[in-house]
């Protein structure tokens, strides 16, 4: 999974950090028990003089937002749940959607959710329903969007790669109502931040994460700029690269080593520039420790990581020679070279440096020769791809579909496709299947638990 689009919202709600709280939903609350027709999940402000409806869930769509059928058309309604009666309200400029203003008729599905946050921070979608229904859903979302791409093969049951939680996150730093500085992640559908105090879907190894991001914002608030402060568990500690702070002041760089020293962060950096680092943060892929470049891309969760590459390495098999593309910094190279020749391409030169470096200092794999290439605009040739038994293939969210094309028109024997979009990827093994590919499986993996995002990895033989 190679996913870097930023989440896009819209809209507006201009609450305090402390209304924020009173206001969000009841249905977060641990006291929460299912069927319970009292709760009213409501975390935005009312529309003076707004109409209310009565609607019946039909069913969840792909964004996990309640689906209702009106006289008017289809409607959407965030936090409700298939089966549930609700009384609604519209939503100023989106038709198509409805406030959540009261459950008439909760679900058995219902369930507490875990987080305090939840409802009123955008980060999760879907703690309310049982993990029961939630995971058939995702594996759902997958068939459906080969079903439309006239895609037929068998769908294994979704993979749970939660494991102990997130190992990177991108939180968000604002002035918020009354001037106030802000640090969480984005609200849903609105443009404000959420300020977060705990956060249980990130892993324990991002526990020093959110004070380290305080304590940043603090010392950059002078700058009245919005940053966005990414931090990633690194083996050997907390990596945080802060980007939109603008240019800084020698007083502001001492002032931020400082922070970095007081949180035990092992490297501190802007737009990747060097602040202050106690030691190169490693990450080990396989049996290669990689120095990490600052705001490296990995895979959301480790357990995602492991998982994804036992289904790539048990797929490509016994193939002698391997193309890995949109490698990044080695996550399936690095395997596949402990049994293959590699040669992994990516577009961030960064990354493909990061990979040398690893695959130099690892001991006992095959050679791995790394090039930086920009893919999407630049896809490895049918005539280039001639010299690989096996090809993997990682792209970002829009897929790779100048890659399927040269691939559909290659000999290779097999072709691992792996995405975070099931749409993207349907349209890119269509390519495939059109150029004589048979898809043989298809894997779901889910390591963004209560988010409607999946992973899907396929093999394709000839």
């Amino acid at each position: 999974m190679r996913c870097r689009s930023k989440r896009q919202v819209a809209g507006a709600l201009h609450l305090s950090h402390r209304e924020r709280s009173e206001a969000r939903l009841h249905v977060s609350s641990t006291e929460y028990a299912p069927g319970d027709a009292s709760i009213e999940p409501v975390a935005e402000t009312r529309v003076k003089g707004a109409m209310t409806e009565q609607l019946t869930i039909a069913r969840l769509g792909h964004r996990g937002d309640g689906v209702a059928e009106t006289p008017a058309g289809t409607v959407y309604v965030p936090y409700a749940l298939p089966g549930e009666a609700v009384t609604v309200e519209a939503v100023p400029g989106h038709p198509d959607r409805r406030r959540l203003l009261h459950i008439d008729r909760p679900s058995a599905e219902r369930v507490a959710p875990v987080c305090k946050h939840f409802g009123t921070c955008g980060g999760c979608a879907l703690q309310h329903w049982s993990l029961a229904e939630y995971r058939p859903w995702k594996r759902a979302m997958v068939v459906e969007m080969m079903e439309h791409h006239g895609l037929v093969a068998p769908v294994a049951p979704l993979i749970d790669a939660h494991g102990t939680g997130r190992r990177r996150a991108v939180l968000h730093a604002r002035r918020g109502t009354h001037d106030v500085l802000e640090v969480g992640f984005a609200a849903p559908r609105a443009h404000h931040i959420v300020a977060i105090d705990d956060c249980p879907v990130l892993a324990p190894e991002l526990a020093g994460a959110l004070k380290a991001a305080w304590a940043i914002a603090e010392a950059l608030k002078l700058a009245r700029k919005p940053l966005d402060i990414h931090v990633t568990a690194a083996d050997n500690g907390l990596d945080v690269d802060v980007r939109g702070s603008g240019p800084l002041r020698p007083e502001q760089i001492a002032q931020l080593a400082r922070i970095a020293d007081a949180h035990g962060l092992v490297r501190l950096t802007r737009h990747g520039e060097l602040v202050t680092q106690r030691a190169q943060p490693i990450l080990t892929v396989g049996r290669a420790p990689v120095p990490l470049p600052p705001g490296a891309f990995l895979q959301a969760t480790a357990e995602g990581e492991a998982t994804l590459a036992k289904l790539v390495t048990d797929h490509v098999g016994k193939a002698k020679r391997v193309a890995d593309l949109f490698a990044g910094i080695g996550t399936f190279a690095l395997r596949l070279a402990e049994r293959a020749r590699v040669t992994a391409a990516d577009s961030e030169a960064p990354a493909i440096r990061a990979l040398q470096r690893a695959a130099a200092n690892a001991g006992g794999l095959k050679p791995v020769e790394a090039m930086a290439r920009d893919l999407l605009r630049r896809p490895f040739t049918a005539q280039e791809l001639k010299a690989f038994d096996a090809v993997v293939f990682d792209p970002p969210r829009q897929g790779a579909e100048a890659q399927a094309r040269e691939l559909a028109r290659s000999g290779v024997k097999t072709v691992v496709a792996v995405s975070c979009d099931p749409a993207t990827f349907a349209r890119d093994v269509r390519l495939l299947v059109d150029g004589g590919y048979r898809l043989d499986s298809v894997t779901p993996v889910d390591q963004f638990r209560w988010s409607h995002h999946v992973e899907v990895v396929g093999v394709l033989r000839r």
